[in-house]
């Protein structure tokens, strides 16, 4: 196998199916037409999407056509993969307002002008009965059955839906209309993916190869990475939060991230792993993870930044310069509800959790009093967490 094919085959990669079909196709110089396909059902991506993004550059640098497929018909009914009960369907309007700032987050990445994008709604919203029933004679009812999530809500005795058996034909017959030659995706796609294949066979297309990247960790290691779990770090985050969020992760999760959200070159990471194992200092590693992406989604100057005040604020144990500034109304406030008016949490949960957990400081002193009222009737300085600070006071 060629060197740069090795790296596209084998660097985060988790499977390919089926690798000597693959091999040979990209040893023909045949231009493959790549499709990766996303159901737009939230707006803001993290590192932890980006791993299938980053593969695809791999794949856009070589020479081959990318096709982003957003899933504007799909979206409408909600992949049930890993799912112990049904999803939510979006409005066609919402997944495309969705895919616009996707878009602009996958352009960090990869080159947006050399990316065909498409939309599933052009096909199968065209699709008749008749078509739907030829359809759904590639897979039987027993096939679907034995997916893990359909057994697991089977001893819960949770409802399965007519409809979730023919998301995997939708997103099978995307590849048809599109001809697809490889389609990527998280294990946790598989399913998915090869049900492509079959419905590709089925419809007298070669069916296509499969390659997917694992799923990343969150910053608290034990989950996948995911905004409703709070252990993500952003594709728009500010570099400050970014940096510190990355130097927050758990020492096993160093040479992960560096393979799957960094462009260091591999060989590089093994000297890293090994001199790791060595003694080296995990935070210096840390740092560099930081500095990496930091200067991917932002750029060099916004990294050297944010670990100059990274270092000042804790490792010298001090605050940041500069720390903004708030008015508010009124003299007394409820802790609670002026975190999240300042933006300092995302939500009355979080800041909650965060009081319960002692992350909370008012003027340097830990609030743990979940009913604590504020007094703003002269400056004062709150910290939430490591990283996030503000000065309030009433007007």
């Amino acid at each position: 196998m060629a060197k740069d094919n090795k790296n596209l085959l084998e660097r985060g990669v988790v499977d390919v199916i089926i690798k000597a079909e693959l091999e040979k196709k990209l040893n023909s110089g045949k231009k493959l037409r790549i499709k990766l396909g996303i159901d737009p059902s939230g707006a803001d991506l993290h590192i932890g999407h980006m791993v299938v993004i980053k593969k695809l550059r791999e794949f856009q640098a070589a020479g081959h056509h990318i096709m982003l497929l957003f899933g504007n018909f799909t979206g409408q009914i909600g992949d049930p993969t890993d799912k112990l009960n049904a999803r939510k369907p979006k409005t066609q309007a919402e997944l495309e307002e969705n895919a616009k700032k996707y878009m602009e987050q996958a352009g960090k990445i990869l080159d947006m002008k050399n990316v065909e994008v498409v939309w599933n709604a052009d096909w199968l919203g065209k699709l008749s009965f008749a078509d739907v029933i030829k359809l759904a004679q590639v897979f039987t009812v027993h096939q679907m059955l034995e997916r893990d999530m359909y057994q697991e809500r089977i001893k819960k005795n949770q409802p399965i839906y007519m409809h979730e058996f023919l998301y995997p034909l939708m997103q099978g017959y995307d590849s048809v209309a599109l001809k697809s030659d490889l389609e990527l995706g998280g294990t946790d796609q598989t399913f998915n993916l090869l049900a492509g294949r079959e419905i590709q066979r089925a419809y007298g297309q070669e069916p296509q190869s499969v390659l997917t990247v694992p799923l990343l960790v969150g910053t608290d290691g034990k989950d996948k990475m995911g905004k409703s779990l709070n252990n993500y770090i952003g594709v728009n985050e500010s570099p400050k939060d970014m940096y510190g969020k990355t130097m927050s992760i758990p020492d096993d999760l160093i040479i992960p991230y560096l393979e799957l959200a960094t462009d260091i070159p591999l060989e590089e990471i093994k000297k890293l792993a090994k001199a790791l194992k060595e003694g080296e200092n995990p935070k210096n590693l840390k740092m560099m993870l930081a500095r990496e992406l930091v200067t991917l989604y932002h750029d060099k100057k916004s990294a050297e930044s944010a670990e100059q005040e990274f270092t000042e604020v804790f490792s010298n144990k001090g605050k940041p310069e500069e720390i903004e500034k708030t008015f508010l109304s009124g003299k007394k406030h409820k802790l609670v509800d002026l975190l999240v008016e300042t933006k300092l949490t995302a939500s009355k949960s979080e800041a909650r959790r965060l009081i319960e957990q002692g992350g909370i400081r008012v003027d340097d002193e830990k609030i743990t009093e979940m009913d604590f009222v504020l007094d703003i009737s002269k400056e004062r300085l709150i910290q939430a967490g490591k990283r996030k600070f503000i000065k309030v006071i009433g007007k």
